[in-house]
């Protein structure tokens, strides 16, 4: 996981060098492989680099193009052959990613980006024209930020040097909050007023002052794909997942799965596997880890991920949820001095996180596969909705009548409810739009909730009757809410790991897209394509197995112990804009008496609660370390 961060002076002044040196500490993975650097006219350039394929061993970054402009790269380019047939360039197969797109941006400028296909973040600086670009693949798996102040533009992969050494004053942006406490934030928000995140498939163009956010890439809601045979559909699918996994397979090191027992994440192993063994995967070995808690009643997944472990032959690592949580430090004042960017950064100090992280180094891993998207992309959510809305938005009816009686028998629902159901999903919405989670959360200050609407109901589109299939429409729905679920994930720095996910692979994404709805899931038969496809790959009793979900107990009664803890140490008044403290005591209390309460939110709240503690501390010790810079108390904005 390489990061890069640069910042461009509008009037070419040079920056202050303790300045640049705290930037070098935090950008800095540990020990990084490289730590390379590029001034020119006012505009610094830094990059910090973690090797994990054997092309970027031959990285130079920041990269040097023949024209002048500098370009700082941070990802993983999957169709590099095609890249590099197309711009005819006089470079070697082996050459690192940077140098390919240095290549395609000379050739075609900003409409190179369209044709990269993998995980990335870019920065490009032109001298000549002192034009700034900024840009993130169509998923968004590589986070990139920026802020605009009064002397300069700055960029990085981590918010640190833009919250910590930034020359303004810190304000807390409510939108990123409520987005917190309910679903997910919207990608393009921060935590933080005036520093943004570059939204997925975008870039962002800075030129004497003006700026400019273009999308250049989106899915094609026209594509269709059509067979004669199920078989075909199975075959395509094998195909394009089994491309997904190898794509991410590309590495020098071992490589380390989440196996959790579930169809999502033993579908990834046993699919690499094959290839591994194949010899059509760079990787060498393959290792998982696995998550179990015995004192769980309803949490079986042991059986399952030691299936596949048997079928590999190889045992994986194991991590033991609830003795971690036993084992969970009570003192919570952040005596490591981490900085927490962002609310979910918390989860880095819990018992879970310093075993993962042990275990990445102490196997040299640079990647970790996870499973994240299977469900939400392969139909693992059992709805006929989308299906019955393309029937109905295409005028089917016969079609419609026959699908509402088929999914009332599977459901044990009426075809009335059905219908019903469906033509609600075209109506305007509601304040909160459908099932938000709003009226779970009862500590919520009302003011907050009447600022906030939007991102508390996690941003809901209604379903347009023309246009686009509505089951077109669903699925960008279910990728913007991944979108924003990666966009909160901490990178994972010490030791440095990315993350990558199979099921978010473009070309994959495109082909569910594509193909009818109702080979994705039919009647009764959830995951339907996946579950055909893998047949003879992943062991049957996974394939068959029924939708992994319970409720654990034990989360709940350590968030009444912690949320005691935070309460009698110094919590940051700020958190009384956003919640009631006494109702939020009442909420935790009933966890206690063994109540059914709402326990993501819950965590999150507690999340919050220690993230404003935490950001107050390390600002202040941050800008005394770099001198000339005011300490400022966030606020919140109104």
């Amino acid at each position: 996981m390489s990061l890069q961060f640069g910042r461009c002076n509008f009037d070419r002044a040079p920056a202050c060098p303790s300045y640049l040196a705290a930037v070098r500490r935090m950008i800095s993975c540990g020990e990084p492989d490289a730590d390379r650097s590029h001034s020119d006219a006012g505009v610094n350039v830094l990059y910090s680099a973690s090797y994990a394929t054997i092309e970027s061993r031959h990285d130079n970054q920041p990269y040097l193009c023949v024209s002048g402009s500098v370009i700082t790269w941070h990802g993983r380019l999957d169709n590099r052959a095609e890249i590099l047939e197309q711009t005819k360039a006089s470079l070697s197969s082996a050459c690192s990613d940077v140098a390919i797109v240095g290549a395609a941006y000379e050739q075609w400028g900003t409409n190179c980006f369209g044709k990269f296909i993998g995980d990335w973040a870019l920065s490009v600086w032109d001298p000549n024209e002192r034009l700034l670009v900024l840009a993130r693949d169509p998923i968004g798996t590589v986070p990139l930020y920026y802020s605009v102040e009064a002397r300069a533009v700055i960029w990085s992969s981590i918010l640190g040097p833009l919250v910590l050494l930034g020359e303004r004053s810190l304000v807390l942006n409510e939108e990123y909050v409520a987005g917190w406490l309910s679903y997910f934030p919207a990608t393009h928000v921060t935590p933080y007023v005036g520093i943004h995140s570059v939204p997925p498939s975008h870039f962002i163009r800075f030129k004497r002052g003006y700026q400019s956010t273009t999308r250049y890439w989106d899915f094609d809601p026209e594509k269709r794909i059509a067979h004669r045979k199920d078989a075909e559909y199975e075959e395509h699918f094998r195909t394009v997942f089994s491309q997904a996994v190898s794509r991410r397979l590309r590495s020098d090191r071992p490589i380390l799965a989440e196996l959790s027992g579930g169809l999502d994440s033993s579908s990834i192993v046993c699919m690499a596997d094959r290839l591994i063994a194949a010899g059509v995967a760079e990787v060498s070995r393959l290792d998982t880890i696995s998550y179990f808690d015995d004192s769980e009643p309803n949490w079986d997944e042991r059986p399952y991920f030691s299936l596949v472990e048997r079928l590999r032959g190889a045992a994986g690592f194991h991590i033991d949820i609830g003795a971690a949580r036993r084992n969970e430090p009570t003192d919570l004042q952040d005596q490591d001095g981490e900085f927490w960017a962002t609310p979910s950064c918390a989860s880095r100090r819990t018992e879970i996180s310093k075993q993962l992280a042990a275990c990445l180094l102490a196997n040299r891993d640079r990647v970790l596969l996870s499973g994240i998207g299977g469900d939400e992309v392969m139909g693992g959510v059992p709805t006929p909705i989308p299906e019955l809305e393309n029937l109905l938005a295409t005028g089917r009816f016969f079609a419609l009548v026959h699908q509402l009686e088929a999914w009332a028998r599977a459901s044990r629902r009426t075809c009335f409810q059905l219908l019903l159901e469906t033509i609600r999903a075209f109506l305007p919405l509601g304040p909160f739009g459908s099932g938000s989670r709003v009226e779970h959360i009862s500590w919520l200050q009302p003011d907050f909730i009447r600022r906030n609407p939007s991102a508390l109901a996690g941003y809901p589109k209604r379903t347009k009757l023309f246009g686009p299939l509505p089951s077109f429409q669903e699925n960008l729905a279910n990728l913007d809410a991944l979108r924003r679920q990666l966009a909160c994930v901490p990178l994972q720095m010490v030791p440095p790991c990315e993350r990558r996910y199979p099921y978010l692979d473009r070309d994959l994404l495109e082909f569910i897209y594509a193909v009818p709805r109702e080979q994705i899931i039919r009647p009764g038969e959830r995951r339907s394509l996946m579950r055909r496809a893998l047949i003879g790959v992943v062991p049957a009793e996974i394939l068959n197995r029924r939708r992994k979900a319970f409720a654990a107990r034990s989360p709940a009664m350590s968030a009444a112990h912690e949320w005691q803890l935070i309460a009698t140490t110094t919590v940051s008044h700020t958190l009384d804009r956003f919640i009631d403290r006494g109702e939020f005591t009442k909420t935790v209390e009933r966890t206690r008496q063994g109540h059914e309460v709402p326990i993501v939110s819950i965590r999150r709240t507690l999340s919050l609660a220690s993230w404003l503690r935490n950001i107050e501390r390390s600002i202040q010790q941050a800008r005394e370390q770099v001198g000339g810079l005011r300490a400022a108390t966030p606020r919140v904005a109104n």
